[in-house]
């Protein structure tokens, strides 16, 4: 049996059972749960169920049954170390070498066992305070400020920690040796080597593993005490890189949706699952860990990333797509309107507007180029910029394929040449390095095709001068980017039926633009076409559109009343019905 805080059952939390069962048995998914035909008895008709949820198999014919590691055992016929290790290895998770366990070791498991129960004593102590004291009663006040009323103070069994210094040591001392309570991470010492309560007149909030134990707490300061949050040490229970808070609840939802809202703190978490969205989890703390990650994975590869859009919040982000991208999760990005926080933004526009934002949250490609759009990309060192913050991500992605397609959109959204791109990504993978040193031949190749075969069209195509520049000037699809003066002098000269003189248009140009011209018109180019034409003049139109949409999102996250966020939301879905329109085209 996995013992609570044990390497079993830390194997168990990690483990998937449906992976590691579907090496078995063939396996077909039925509902929310998995059927095949069972192992340990013929039939014809699959009476075999795996719940994934639950992390159990049962047969409805023989009645067989159990957890992975028992299922495991009875295949192979071997012990519980061993049908452990083999789950390990089926999932990668690393064991070490196996060897009997001391009596120090038994004494460890005992312990674990009694540090659970004494945080669901902990647990009910606070929650008891909450309820009757009257000091509880200021906490309670606070909570219904934040729109937590009795019945969510019930359902997440929040509790409250007198200010006294020593009441939770006096309940639980009669009942538990010292030694015991001082490992616990409940407690503090005062320098004569006394214990007292590690948490004083603070919010309680019980933080469950993955089975729904209490083994740890975070705890929210009453007024203006430091620190705002304290959360319990690591124990012999608890792994803060290990658990994510709210799962226990979560995890149907999360399989029933298809996806795992992600958010930072317990008040957040609890906000969004009291708006109905149960398949919430949160990070306890502004880092996401790997053992976290590959926690997740076993209910989804889907997630949303919803972090406060501060600073710590923004970084914090970005950390996680990293993890979360090694471990080919497909990753979208919510920055609230108005830089509300998940809990802020729940309680004054509802759920409605949360759940329209949620369908609507850009994906993390989306969100990156955002953040990198917002340096300047009219200059060469800009554009480099831009790619050195995201080359990191792009360097993470386990897919050969995402990779490739990840540096198309990079290119048309910098609006860089993609084979020079490409090859810059290459010799820095090569180099191992995290960021693009160019060459001076690689910073002319920055500004993309189309743009450049525009401008040869307007300098150069005969048959086609007037009528692009016809073209561009109506739909003013150069506006906007960083070569649209030089497009303009074009577009007049053309449009005026003169013969361009490159010469004469250098002069009337800055002379970063007039390095740009001329080194588009000295490039070698095949005669264009008609066909050609309006390709490229589709390239400007998505881009424009891209453009839009990018500016809309910016306002989104901005601050937003009610009545625009409808309005918002409906243009934002128009431009991507027209964007995926281009894309059919």
């Amino acid at each position: 049996m996995a013992e609570p805080g044990s390497l079993a059952e830390r194997v168990k939390q990690q483990a998937d059972i449906v992976r590691v069962v579907g090496e078995y048995v063939k396996l077909k998914k039925a509902g929310q749960n998995f059927m095949g035909l069972c192992p340990f008895h013929p039939e014809k008709s699959p009476s075999f169920a795996v719940h994934p949820v639950k992390q159990i198999y049962h047969c409805f014919g023989c009645g067989a049954g159990g957890d992975v590691f028992k299922f495991v055992q009875e295949m192979d016929k071997c012990s519980f170390p061993e049908a452990m290790r083999t789950v390990a290895d089926k999932c990668g998770i690393h064991v070490p070498a196996a060897r009997e366990r001391t009596p120090e070791e038994r004494r460890e498991g005992q312990q674990r066992t009694a540090l659970v129960e004494l945080h669901r004593l902990a647990a009910e102590f606070f929650a008891k305070q909450l309820r009757e004291s009257p000091e509880g009663k200021a906490a309670a006040g606070y909570l219904e400020d934040r729109g937590l009323d009795d019945a969510a103070c019930h359902e997440f069994a929040l509790g409250y920690a007198p200010g006294s210094g020593d009441a939770l040591l006096r309940s639980l001392k009669p009942r538990y040796a010292e030694k015991l309570l001082d490992t616990s991470g409940l407690f503090s010492h005062e320098t004569s080597g006394r214990l007292y309560d590690r948490f004083r007149r603070r919010v309680m909030f019980p933080i469950a593993n993955e089975s729904g134990k209490v083994i740890a707490f975070g705890a929210r300061a009453l007024g203006d005490d430091l620190p705002k949050y304290l959360n319990s040490p690591e124990t012999a229970i608890y792994k803060k890189s290990e658990t994510l808070y709210h799962l226990h609840a979560a995890r149907e939802a999360i399989r029933q949706s298809g996806f795992a809202i992600l958010v930072e703190g317990y008040m957040d978490a609890i906000a969004v699952a009291r708006a109905g969205f149960r398949n919430v989890v949160a990070s306890c703390g502004t880092s996401l860990a790997e053992p976290q990650v590959r926690l997740l994975a076993r209910f989804t590869q889907r997630v949303v990333v919803n972090y406060d859009p501060d600073v710590a919040g923004r970084a914090a982000t970005e950390r996680s797509l990293g993890l979360l991208l090694e471990k080919d999760f497909d990753v979208r990005v919510l920055a609230l309107p108005g830089g509300a926080d998940p809990d802020q933004f729940v309680r004054q526009q509802g759920r409605e507007a949360y759940g329209k934002l949620v369908a609507l949250a850009p994906a993390y490609i989306e969100y990156l180029i955002g953040r990198a759009r917002q340096m300047e990309l009219s200059s060469v060192e800009g554009k480099v910029a831009a790619l050195n913050f995201l080359l990191p991500h792009l360097q993470r992605l386990p897919n050969r394929i995402a990779r490739s397609e990840w540096a198309s959109r990079i290119a048309s959204e910098l609006r860089i040449e993609e084979p020079a791109l490409r090859e810059s990504l290459r010799t820095a993978t090569a180099q191992r390095r995290g960021e693009v040193k160019p060459q001076a031949e690689f910073l002319p190749s920055l500004l993309p095709l189309a743009e450049k075969r525009l401008m040869q069209m307007l300098a150069e195509g005969e048959g086609l001068r007037q009528s692009v520049a016809r073209m561009l000037s109506e739909g003013d699809h150069h506006r906007g980017l960083p070569t649209e003066k030089i497009f303009q002098v074009l577009i007049n000269a053309a449009l005026a039926g003169a013969q361009p003189d490159a010469a004469a248009l250098g002069e009337s140009l800055e002379e970063k633009d007039r390095r740009v011209l001329f080194s588009v018109l000295f490039e070698t180019t095949e005669e264009a076409t008609e066909a050609e034409a309006r390709s490229c003049l589709g390239v400007f139109q998505r881009r424009k559109l891209e453009l839009e949409l990018a500016d809309l999102q910016k306002r989104l996250e901005g601050t937003v009343a009610a009545g625009e966020l409808r309005e918002f939301v409906a243009r934002k879905q128009k431009l991507q019905r027209e964007l995926a329109a281009l894309g059919k085209s």
